[in-house]
């Protein structure tokens, strides 16, 4: 397929992903079979510069011109860290009279019923920045009350005088008639044309106020960040010389034009994690947890079947996020998650992260916190002297002093431990036995809100494989898989850059929504079937301005949320365009409730929420990886002192790229490739096979084992 956006014959397609200490690029190169990757340092202060230098160096190594690139897409974590970190712009919010506490109060849930010190997360937006405006819409969609242009005068003045470099607005049932809001939102533009409106109804017309006002006061906290970012990644692709059209992945899987993506923001959130699990989700393993581990944070993920989970209720950095996104679920540990001892003196990984600069102490940029790549060092898991490949040497004294640091703000009760080389630690407890117990930590940290997934679901993490990738996502799967019982794990080939790989092969891809609220009869069905009809219209305008038309043809696929009377919350239930009629869709109702909770309700009311509809516009396939055959019993090309699960083992090191289809080892055992390293620990086996995939299987039937402190 030749488009503006797809690979052609002659040229090659980039995936980017820029996480908060690395940047990954891939390129494939379907008329050569070949798939090139690159890891570069990220840099905080202009993400875009990383972009930039690792392009050049992706394009020297894949021997590829900046003229021969035909379609680049963009994965990014900069939203979600800014969201997480509380690192976006202030921000002011215009509400409905009587409505100003609507982000304090919520939904009035504690994060944790049970924890009577536990705090709620702070809003996005402080009480002194929200600002009243008498507009209003019936739940119907009939104006109550319109502001005139005195009030839009004196809403603009209040909204100047907050210093917000951007805003929100919520009108109460704005989802009724967007135009309203939106009306609303182009006045106070009108009068701040430097301020960035975004109005709620424009963005994610669904009913719920609160959840809608987030998804607003998100997209307006990110977006003169992301506005200003694209405007430098795309000067500093063009100065390259790539003229290729710049795309941005999608926290739905999918992607969308650099225009779209500054427009909505907030529908990248997610971008990078998602485009993992999808390429995560191709990889035909059957029901898999992906386990995306990078530099700031841990993302988890459950597909089944080779579909990504979707979900229109998440959480981003506490707070809940109504658009459509693969259900990926982010707990806040990373390779650079700093370890740190807390008022009660009890050892912590994260939130906070050392990020790329100055990063973990072990890189020797100036930082001297730990973070769990300093563990990793100190436990012998990683090569300080393979660390990229050998592009980034590695300071293990560094690793060491900022770990004995922690160690001496532990109540150790004079514990002395000796490292394997035979010398004593320094410090009262020994800086590798407290690198142990901060991976323990964080380990526990990560199984505890995958087992939760798994029980909302009703899932055994037994019946699963665990893939995972990101740069430290394979050197900590193991410890993950052993905690919660899984047995099976896939490592891909390009496992630290399977984002961007991922983001590669995304295709074009958007989620509409429009909330009805309404009986279902013969007249709401008629309703429903002009909405869907009107969002399939909007759905192929989209296309068609993403890629020229080229792929205007796209996929769509229609749904509605439905529910009995007096229910809190709908079932999502597929429909067909072509049978919309009142008695077919309650029938399909009925038989989704039937299949989720075993009974129906034949005599009750069925009301309609929200209609749904998703377009598709497919992108080219990506090469498939070309392994060479092993020998069945590859010779290790290294031996090393590591510590796991409390004890020293003696391993022995492999080198993925001399790693061929059907060569079979056992752990301990550690397999090092340019970009991550992957953990094979005792009562583990691991073979290859023909698409390059490491296999992870355990071999001593422990389930969630008792390890030794």
């Amino acid at each position: 397929m030749t488009s503006t956006g797809a690979v052609t014959a002659t040229g090659a397609r980039i995936g980017i992903d820029v996480g908060g200490t690395f940047t990954d690029l891939v390129a494939s190169v379907p008329e050569r079979g070949l798939v090139v990757h690159h890891k570069e340092p990220s840099t905080p202060a202009d993400p875009s510069l990383a972009v930039a230098d690792g392009l050049a160096a992706l394009l020297a190594r894949a021997d590829l011109r900046p003229e021969e690139v035909t379609g680049l897409v963009h994965g990014t974590t900069i939203g979600l860290n800014a969201v997480i970190q509380r690192r976006g712009a202030r921000i002011a919010l215009v509400v409905t009279e009587g409505y100003r506490d609507i982000l304090e109060i919520g939904r009035s849930r504690m994060p944790s019923s049970f924890d009577l010190y536990a705090g709620k997360e702070e809003p996005l937006v402080p009480r002194n920045l929200i600002v009243e405006i008498s507009a209003r819409l019936g739940p119907g969609g009939a104006p109550v009350a319109e502001p005139d242009a005195a009030e839009l005068d004196r809403v603009a003045a209040r909204l100047r005088a907050t210093g917000a470099d951007a805003a929100a607005v919520v009108i109460l049932h704005g989802y009724t008639d967007p135009a309203f809001e939106e009306g609303v939102a182009a006045g106070l533009r009108e009068r701040l044309p430097l301020l960035p409106v975004t109005a709620s109804a424009t963005v994610w017309p669904e009913v719920r106020e609160y959840e809608r006002a987030l998804v607003a006061c998100m997209n307006a906290y990110i977006q003169p960040l992301m506005r200003d970012y694209f405007a430098r990644l795309e000067g500093r692709l063009r100065g390259l010389g790539v003229s290729a059209p710049i795309f941005i992945s999608a926290s739905n899987g999918g992607s969308m034009s650099l225009r779209s993506a500054a427009e909505r923001p907030v529908e990248t959130v997610l971008s990078g994690p998602a485009a993992g699990v999808a390429a995560a989700a191709r990889l035909g393993a059957g029901a898999i947890v992906t386990f995306d581990m990078g530099g700031t944070s841990s993302d988890i993920a459950v597909s089944v079947d080779g579909s990504p989970e979707l979900a229109t209720h998440t959480t981003v950095g506490g707070l809940p996020l109504i658009v459509p996104v693969v259900a990926v679920h982010a707990i806040g540990a990373g390779g650079g998650s700093v370890i740190r001892v807390d008022g009660q003196g009890v050892l912590k990984v994260g939130p906070g992260s050392a990020g790329a600069d100055p990063g973990p102490a072990a890189y020797g940029r100036g930082g001297d916190r730990p973070t769990v790549t300093d563990c990793y060092l100190a436990t012998g898991l990683i090569d300080p002297r393979t660390f990229l490949g050998g592009r980034m040497p590695l300071d293990a004294g560094a690793s060491f002093k900022a770990l004995s640091g922690v160690a001496s703000h532990l109540a150790s009760g004079g514990e002395r431990g000796e490292h394997p080389s035979g010398e004593v630690a320094d410090g009262d407890v020994a800086a590798y036995r407290v690198a142990a117990s901060a991976l323990r930590v964080a380990t526990a940290g990560m199984a505890t809100e995958l087992q939760k997934i798994m029980a909302q679901r009703g899932l055994d993490p037994r019946r699963f494989a665990l893939v995972p990738f990101g740069g430290a996502g394979p050197t900590h799967a193991a410890m993950l898989a052993e905690e919660v019982g899984i047995a099976h794990i896939v490592v891909p080939p390009t496992a630290a850059t399977f984002c961007a790989l991922g983001a590669a092969g995304a295709d074009l891809r958007r989620d509409f929504a429009r909330s009805l609220r309404r009986p279902l009869d013969a007249a709401s069905a008629t309703r429903l079937a002009g909405v869907l009809a009107e969002l399939s219209a909007q759905a192929r305008e989209w296309l068609a301005e993403q890629d020229g038309g080229a792929r205007s043809r796209g996929r769509l696929s229609f749904a509605a949320d439905m529910r009995y009377s007096g229910q809190a919350y709908e079932l999502r239930v597929a429909l067909d365009p072509g049978r919309l009629d009142a008695g077919t869709v309650s029938e399909a109702f009925h038989a989704e409730h039937e299949r989720l909770y075993g009974f129906r309700d034949q005599g009750a009311t069925v009301e309609l929420g929200t209609a749904r509809l998703g377009v598709v516009g497919p992108a080219a396939e990506l090469p498939p990886a070309a392994v060479p055959p092993g020998t069945g019993a590859p010779r290790p090309a290294a031996r090393r002192r590591v510590m796991l699960a409390g004890a020293w083992h003696d391993a022995r090191v492999h080198l993925r790229e001399s790693l061929g289809v059907g060569d079979a080892f056992d752990g301990p055992a550690i397999v090092e490739q340019d970009d991550t390293t992957v953990v094979v620990p005792p009562g583990w086996s691991a073979d290859v096979d023909e698409a390059g995939n490491l296999h992870l299987r355990r071999t001593d039937g422990a389930q969630n084992p008792r390890r030794k402190a």
